[in-house]
């Protein structure tokens, strides 16, 4: 059976999708881009501040799930530009701190011409 993850602690899906799903004890969760939820606005100039972001909004739908980010077992990222690469890796290592298997990809456009994207799955306890 699967169990639907909504929380208003992280954006709304801005399309036919759902924050992310549960099945059994994992978490599939849809990528998330920089908006700060209580406003609607894309946060953050640069990688750093978007990258900042995506990750509260990783760790709101974490919560939701009822899990955190030390239960990441693998991620996807997206950067618009691959020359954020390092400035991206310096934020993202704060908080999946387990190392969880990742891809990272550039991509040529993001949502709402966002710089950054990451999606995760995870093992819920």
């Amino acid at each position: 059976m699967l169990k639907k993850v909504a929380t208003d602690k992280a954006p709304a899906a801005i399309g036919p999708y759902s924050q992310g799903i549960i099945v059994d004890k994992m978490l599939f969760a849809s990528g998330q881009i920089p908006i700060d939820p209580s406003t609607g606005e894309i946060t953050g100039e640069d990688i750093t501040g978007q990258a900042e972001q995506v990750m509260k909004n990783v760790g709101e739908v974490l919560k939701a799930a009822g899990t955190e980010y030390a239960n990441v077992v693998k991620t996807t990222c997206f950067l618009a530009e691959m020359a954020d690469f390092a400035a991206f890796n310096a934020v993202y290592e704060k908080y999946f701190t387990e190392k969880p298997a990742r891809s990272c990809v550039a991509v040529k456009q993001l949502p709402k011409d966002v710089l950054c994207e990451v999606e995760v799955i995870a093992h819920i306890e």
